[in-house]
């Protein structure tokens, strides 16, 4: 069994193919923390507690005379608030007449085979013919009457654990929430590194690596969604561990909106990892017999370093996140209208460079922002989901039928959670926006964000959007959200649930993509936010894939797509072709280079083929063929880190194999060169090592063993910013 019980040592064990995570339940009743690493025995891990009389460290009344035994140096599973506890804790609240402690004991728990459902929010599943268990351990309060119930998901074969909190309040005071971890990991020593990945908009998901010290190192989000700034995403490692080698653990928030994971070194040099919802400007009423559900949290182990983290997260969240069948196929090679036409086209322009990308070998137009309502600048028009007919004079149905005659499918672009002034929309509800009373509101590229917390609002997206799907034929949607939330306040809510907002809004998102996306299997959904904004795994449930960044600039793009990498696979991350010098940079990068890039990603085109010149079309051309030709190493292949853009100023490598081991496409961007330069090797990685590999474009065979250990020479022929791309077949 996955998840078992041992009544004898009162020890709670799951355990996958390499790991395994243990609790115990204290002579007190109170759930600690033991072990969470390679997979040992059930042996009884007691003698791991060490008790002493520390000074300050208060102990529970329970415990009576006894003052070796506190809550403030015990590893604890779930740490309650006002409890003795002085670390961050996992739970906050208030209840009855201002009490705001929580004394959990363990009151019981439930084994069972399948996957915990989240309510209302995104979660891992399992395939029915996996063998994933779920085991929930329920800590009760005796005086609050507050429950909360611990949830574990185990997939076993996976490496993976996924966990959960519901908090229930079984008392007949109504109970406020005001912060709640999904998962709390006590390490007994604090002598790693975190690792996370931080950034901002047009610069997301930089890799940035920090000892562990005294205090609280946080990361998070408060704008509403999980941010270009962090995302929700966090890795603790061994000081010495690298890509193919160390301990690392790893924890993936699968939710949207504001989340906090904080790392604490306390007085005793000992780690805590928390993640959850951000606590800041939260609060949550909970009425007496009802219960409020946290967000999943997925904790992976590894001692391969963090290219086995990160295989472990790649093939979950391919399998078993995303509900989208597009997950299983392969997806077209777009090309998106807007950096060839922005808000500055009619159905004319739109159609002649159609016609042009039909002719590249296009598969899927997109039509981006600006063919609906008065839409001519970002200004006004958004909350109006009816076609301009001054732009587009044929309409949306008749621009698809001819996208089609041309051999190509057709998308669209959409921002269904905001609202311009400057709109009917607005105009006939200015009461559904997100904004205080009184006060004039907080604008985001001239828009203000409609309020998911409320039904009506969400009804009134779900109509819109489904009837736009069904009014042409459209087969991918760009669903984008350019703003971050400011005014958490709603109309509906009263003065005491204004903190419940901010989560609410996530929680209607969800709906509306449940009763839209979920709804359409057969149209291929696209995450956006400014681009990376809200690159997270709960947008992955709904779309199989995110538009990376907004910055399409080749070697800002290497850095944004190797962090991208240490959690999300390859299907996930969409990334184009653009135009030189860059929109964003201005830098001038080879139109070579650029495809190389755009194919580390569900590879595309941002250009106007007008303009382009018939070098660039004929590369253009050779591009699409070649990355269909090898489209399932690059989108299920294993993927290999093999040179860091922060670590080697010369060149960013990187490296796909096929499940199978015999196919390999090694690709390399050179960005720094220097006079009379040295010759540079990267070795690779993922082969077999008694098997034979032919380099295309090279003479002769070579063991994997000698390709891994010797590598290979970096071509001295090219120059800064050129890159190359190696074929190898086993042999």
């Amino acid at each position: 069994m996955a998840a078992r019980y041992n009544a004898e040592t009162k020890t709670f064990i799951l355990e996958t193919a390499h790991s395994s995570y243990m609790m115990k339940v204290s002579r007190y009743g109170n759930l600690l923390h033991m072990y969470y690493g390679s997979r040992i025995p059930d042996e009884d891990l007691d003698y791991l507690l060490t008790f002493s009389d520390r000074g300050f460290s208060p102990n529970p009344y329970e415990a009576g005379n006894d003052r070796t035994f506190s809550l403030d140096f015990l590893p604890q599973e779930f740490s309650g608030s006002r409890s003795g506890d002085y670390r961050s804790p996992s739970l906050e609240l208030v209840w009855g007449e201002g009490g705001s402690a929580f004394g959990g004991k363990v009151a019981g728990y439930e084994i069972r085979k399948g996957a915990c459902r989240i309510d209302g929010m995104p979660g891992l599943w399992a395939e029915p013919q996996e063998q994933a268990e779920t085991l929930t351990i329920c800590l009760a309060d005796p005086v609050s009457k507050v429950e909360a119930e611990l949830s574990y998901t185990v997939f076993a074969e996976k490496d993976v654990i996924a966990r959960s909190v519901k908090l229930v309040n079984r008392g007949k005071d109504v109970v406020r929430l005001e912060k709640l971890m999904s998962a709390t990991i006590d390490f007994r020593d604090s002598d790693y590194d975190l690792i996370y990945f931080s950034g901002r908009h047009t610069m997301e998901r930089e890799f940035r690596r920090i000892a562990a010290a005294d205090g609280v190192h946080a990361i998070g989000s408060s704008r509403g969604a999980s941010s270009h700034q962090y995302n929700p995403f966090a890795i603790v490692c061994e000081k010495d561990c690298g890509e193919d080698r160390g301990q690392c653990w790893g924890i993936s928030l699968v939710y949207s909106g504001g989340f906090l994971i904080e790392a604490e070194r306390d007085q005793y040099k000992q780690l805590r990892l928390n993640a959850g919802l951000n606590p800041s400007g939260f609060s949550f009423l909970v009425e007496p017999g009802g219960d409020f559900q946290a967000p999943q949290a997925v904790l992976a182990w590894s001692d391969q370093g963090f290219t086995g983290l990160s295989h472990i997260y790649h093939r979950i969240f391919r399998e078993n996140l995303c509900r989208s069948p597009f997950r299983k196929k392969m997806r077209p090679v777009l090309l998106n209208s807007w950096e060839a036409a922005y808000f500055d086209f009619d159905d004319e322009k739109i159609l002649a460079i159609a016609r042009e990308a039909a002719d590249l070998g296009v598969e899927l137009f997109v039509l981006d922002d600006g063919w609906f309502g008065k839409r001519d600048d970002d200004v006004s028009g958004l909350g109006d989901w009816t076609v301009n007919q001054e732009k587009l004079k044929i309409g949306i149905s008749e621009l698809s039928r001819q996208i089609h005659e041309m051999g190509m499918q057709f998308g669209i672009w959409v921002e269904p959670e905001m609202v311009s002034e400057d709109s009917d929309l607005y105009r006939k509800h200015p009461d559904w926006c997100l904004r205080e009373p009184g006060r004039p509101p907080v604008r985001g590229r001239y828009q203000l964000a409609l309020d998911l917390s409320r039904r009506d609002v969400c009804e009134y997206l779900i109509e819109a959007m489904n009837s736009l799907l069904e009014s042409a034929h459209i087969e991918y949607v760009k669903w984008d959200m350019n703003r971050s939330l400011a005014e958490a306040w709603s109309a509906l809510l009263g003065t005491g649930r204004q903190g419940e907002v901010l989560h609410r809004y996530v929680l209607g998102l969800y709906y509306v993509m449940d009763q839209v996306i979920l709804k359409h299997p057969d149209v291929l959904f696209c995450g956006c936010c400014g681009g990376g904004g809200r690159f997270d795994p709960a947008m992955l449930y709904y779309q199989p894939q995110i538009w990376c960044s907004d910055n399409t600039d080749a070697v800002n793009r290497l850095k944004i797509q190797y962090g991208t990498s240490f959690a999300y696979p390859v299907s996930s991350m969409e990334a184009h072709v653009s135009v030189c010098p860059n929109h964003i940079t201005g830098r001038t990068v080879p139109f070579g280079t650029r495809g190389i890039v755009a194919m580390d990603g569900i590879f595309g085109y941002e250009l106007d083929p007008l303009k382009m010149t018939e070098e660039e079309k004929d590369a253009c051309r050779k591009q699409i063929q070649f990355y269909k030709k090898y489209y399932k190493v690059i989108v299920d292949g294993d993927y290999y880190r093999l040179a860091s853009p922060y670590e080697n100023p010369y060149f960013t490598a990187w490296q796909q194999v096929s499940q199978d081991k015999k196919k390999s496409l090694v690709s390399i961007v050179i960005t720094d060169r220097e006079g009379n330069d040295a010759q540079r090797f990267v070795r690779l990685k993922g082969l077999l090592e008694d098997g034979y590999y032919r380099i295309e474009g090279l003479k002769g065979k070579y063991s994997g063993k000698l390709l891994m250990s010797a590598g290979i020479p970096v071509p001295g022929s090219l120059g800064e910013y050129e890159g190359i791309q190696l074929v190898l077949k086993m042999a």
